[in-house]
């Protein structure tokens, strides 16, 4: 998830501010150092974290290492139980395995706001409004992780206001692209929004994406997917 999303997400919470570590700044540092920079650069009246929280040098430092340094810093400490789903403990590792193999539709339960992504406009090739579909065109952040590649049900948030589409989340094999991009269709939008930022939600994944030997074989793929992206959001 983009820093961006999850700090809005933690805002639209109640935090009043939120800050994000540089981890390649801290990898190298011992928990011993790391802890000894929180406590000097924030003064913290509570540290907060899961039950299995590992921090500092190749992850040796754990909640044991933290309570005692708390204990000595007369903090507060809140160590959290683990959070199961199906019997399996919730974790950003089991929300980006949802996400890598197409369960957005799950992966949007346990995510506060659901799974998103944020990025601008693009100018695409314009192959879209040739083939009767004009696309909203943005490059997939390469931070993030990668949702399986294919078409989906989805809702484009534009100036706050949301609308339904359909997007190809991948490398458009018919057309041969390098970097990981999305095109979307909305259904009910009309407006010049080349360079603004726009925020994709990924509502059920449809098909894999796929290569087409022709424009109207592809065409005729586009439509079915309408149709199925309609009943999927209710339209």
């Amino acid at each position: 998830m983009q820093n961006s999303t999850r700090k809005k997400g933690f805002l639209d919470l109640g935090a009043k501010n939120v800050i994000f570590l540089d981890f390649l700044k801290f990898k190298e540092k011992t928990p011993k150092e790391f802890l000894d920079y929180i406590y000097d650069e924030y003064c913290p009246e509570i540290i907060s974290c899961g039950y299995n929280f590992r921090f500092g040098k190749d992850a040796s430092g754990d909640t044991g290492i933290l309570s005692d340094f708390c204990k000595s810093k007369n903090i507060e400490l809140s160590v959290k139980s683990p959070v199961t789903v199906d019997g399996v403990p919730l974790s950003s590792t089991y929300i980006r395995n949802l996400i890598a193999n197409g369960q957005t539709d799950k992966a949007n339960e346990l995510i506060f706001g659901g799974f998103s992504v944020t990025s601008a406009v693009l100018h695409g090739d314009k192959r879209g409004r040739e083939l009767g579909f004009p696309t909203v065109n943005q490059l997939y952040p390469a931070e993030m992780v990668k949702p399986k590649f294919g078409v989906y049900a989805a809702k484009m948030i534009i100036d706050g206001k949301t609308y339904n589409c359909i997007s190809n989340i991948g490398l458009r094999p018919t057309f041969e692209t390098k970097d990981v991009t999305i095109e979307s269709y909305i259904f009910d939008f009309c407006g010049d929004i080349y360079g603004k930022e726009v925020t994709l939600k990924p509502i059920k994944f449809i098909r894999p994406e796929r290569k087409f030997d022709s424009a109207e074989e592809l065409v005729s793929a586009i439509k079915k997917d309408i149709i199925t992206a309609k009943e999927l959001l209710c339209i």
